[in-house]
């Protein structure tokens, strides 16, 4: 189909690029990527057509300038343009290259060769539409959070090794980036759940692209509810790397799931919604034991109380 999606190109200066990302991931926006121009940066997002309509775009145009009026920067500049489907899939990949995040992990395109002579776990991704690339803050506070929390995993699934399993669920899964890197760090089993269907379906082309086996990586569409039917029992960890607001409306739900020494990682949190965030967590018997900063974005690491 030809003209089915809306480009948004957005000029402005490097400081504002995180609050414009997180403005696009709010607006719905598909996938994001960035260059610099000059002394300024150029920020690209692509979301369908049915999802906006001009009187939207004009919209996002007046949000973006008084975000940029709140902290005194000039006013990006929003111009935006009807793209085909192929124009789309295509356009945003040039700007990604691999990338290191935290001690331990490699993200590498999959459209890119692998990498040689390198000792971090490396993740293929093709996010496709799906949010997670590892560009983001949230997601790269995600990945260094299940560094620290899974350090003692036994790495060798192999012979009559004794060992704990872990279980792990990633709610909002979106590329599975989170999912599968869980499962390099040697979680036993990850159920990966999104109401986003091409999410869904962009976990499990990834968990091919690892080769990560269908019974340790289990991806389904849908949210807790749905969680909580497909897991065999209370869960060890959780990884949940969506908007403060909804996992407030959330955590009820997530805590049914959990046993007295279940841990969890929470992102997709302004530094400034991180007190809303944790006030709900404390509500429902929630020990916030860190919270990691990174930019304008913000992780906590809980545990049970």
């Amino acid at each position: 189909m030809a003209n089915t999606w809306w480009e948004l190109q957005i000029l402005c200066e490097p400081e504002l690029e995180e609050s414009i990302f997180w403005r696009l991931e709010d607006f719905g926006s598909r996938g994001t990527a960035s260059e610099r121009k000059g002394n300024s940066s150029l920020v690209k997002a692509y979301l369908p057509q049915f999802q906006a309509q001009l009187l939207d775009l004009a919209a996002l145009a007046l949000r973006l300038r008084q975000d940029a009026l709140c902290v005194g920067m000039s006013t990006p500049s929003l111009h935006w343009q009807l793209i085909d489907e192929e124009d789309w899939a295509t356009s945003w990949k040039q700007y990604w290259q691999p990338q290191e995040i935290g001690d331990r992990f490699l993200i590498n395109p999959a459209w890119l060769p692998m990498p040689e002579n390198t000792e971090r776990l490396v993740i293929r991704l093709d996010p496709g539409v799906a949010f997670g690339t590892g560009n983001h803050a949230t997601t790269q506070l995600c990945l260094e959070a299940l560094e620290m929390r899974l350090s003692e995993v036994p790495k060798s699934f192999i012979g009559n090794e004794e060992r704990t399993p872990v279980i792990i669920a990633d709610i909002g899964c979106g590329s599975g980036i989170l999912s599968i890197g869980a499962v390099l760090l040697g979680a036993e089993k990850v159920y990966a759940v999104d109401n986003d269907p091409l999410a869904v379906q962009s976990t499990f082309s990834n968990r091919t692209l690892n080769n990560v086996s269908q019974e340790r990586l289990i991806p389904a569409e849908g949210s807790v509810d749905v969680l909580s039917k497909i897991i065999e029992k209370p869960v060890d960890g959780i990884v949940c790397n969506i908007l403060a607001d909804v996992i407030i409306q959330l955590v009820p739900e997530i805590t049914a799931i959990t046993q007295p020494s279940t841990w969890a990682i929470f992102s997709g949190i302004l530094i400034e919604q991180s007190k809303s965030v944790a006030d709900a967590l404390e509500k429902h018997g929630w020990v916030v034991a860190a919270l990691w900063k990174k930019k304008e974005w913000c992780c906590l690491n809980v545990r049970r109380s």
